[in-house]
């Protein structure tokens, strides 16, 4: 099999690609930068911006899958690059599979894309879009994952996974975040102990996920025009995940916390700070982000299970002894 990966150097991206080609597959990868360590492994790395429809196009020739990992991520920026990269991105991934008659597109979206800034437990994927969004991100996920279920059809099969809050190895958002503020002495849970459960995903099944998907999926098949979602099927408090991930780093558990009320309204009044100055950093707080670390959100991944054949094989537990001799290796 011939596949892209838009993305291919990121952290899920890399992932999968790596599984891609220790299954034999050709792989061509589309993203910003240079990856040396994925033309090592025979990788056909192509540098271009996802928003570039030549780019993009000249990436999908002659390739038999897409998986689209490609994103822009985060709480804070102009809509407009939110708008470029995660829709017409979009828009160009299905464009290029229309006009080289590729047959199969795995997107990689978000659980976010049906967060409402309210407790989700056990929800499931007929939970609807919200009518509004406190972030450009999940907005122009959500638009981007209706794009793709809505051009499934009899030549071009779609199918979208919502993993939620990636972890692991070779993490480059998450996990170093937590360990910065954590040593910087910033580190805050919102509304203190216990914190609500979330679900999370170790790499290794993220990864996974989206080839399961990709073997299932056919023109007609009972999974194409579907989104899953996808995670560790185990929820914990979020206070337990960050405290786990700091051990993992030698670090002591985390030991302050705000009220939920204090981080949303501190939240609002940074946005509108930074909105008026145009600060392009991402500020410590939002009304999002808020409202994400104080609610409950976990997902009943059974569809997953049934119908991709999904199974999380590598459990948070041995995740984190993973993760903590991969820090440790790292620190050398």
């Amino acid at each position: 099999m011939r596949a892209l990966v838009t993305g291919g150097g990121g952290f899920l991206g890399e992932a999968i690609v790596r599984r891609l080609r220790a299954r034999g597959d050709e792989v061509r990868s589309l993203a910003r930068g240079d990856y040396p360590a994925l033309r090592e492994i025979g990788v056909d790395v192509h540098r271009g911006d996802i928003g570039d429809s030549e780019a993009v196009h000249a990436a999908a020739e002659g390739c038999d899958v897409v998986f689209h990992v490609a994103a822009k991520a985060g709480i804070w920026g102009p809509y407009e690059e939110y708008h470029r990269a995660n829709v017409v991105g979009t828009e160009n991934v299905i464009g290029a599979c229309r006009a080289h008659g590729i047959g199969k597109l795995v997107h990689t979206s978000s659980p976010s894309v049906v967060f409402d800034g309210e407790d989700q437990e056990g929800v499931d994927e007929t939970t609807p879009y919200p009518e509004h969004f406190l972030a450009h991100y999940p907005r122009t996920k959500a638009e981007a994952e209706r794009l793709v279920l809505a051009a499934n059809d009899n030549e071009l099969a779609t199918v979208a996974l919502r993993p939620h809050l990636i972890w692991g190895p070779g993490d480059n958002h998450l996990v170093p975040r937590v360990i910065a503020r954590a040593r910087a002495g910033k580190l805050r849970l919102v509304g203190g102990r216990p914190t609500p459960a979330v679900d999370s995903v170790y790499i290794d099944n993220a990864a996974d996920a989206h080839l399961d998907a990709e073997a299932r999926l056919a023109v007609g098949s009972p999974v194409a025009g579907k989104a899953y979602f996808i995670s560790q099927g185990e929820p914990v408090p979020l206070s337990e995940l960050i405290d786990g991930i700091l051990g993992a780093a030698e670090l002591p558990p985390v030991d302050r916390s705000v009220s939920p009320r204090a981080a949303y309204v501190v939240g609002s009044m940074l946005e509108a700070v930074y909105g008026l100055f145009r600060i392009e950093s991402e500020p410590v707080m939002t009304r999002f982000l808020a409202r994400q670390l104080a609610t409950a959100h976990w997902f009943d991944i059974s569809a997953a299970k049934e119908e991709l054949g999904y199974e999380p094989k590598v459990d948070i537990s041995e995740g984190l002894e993973r993760l903590s001799a991969w820090l440790s290796e790292e620190e050398r």
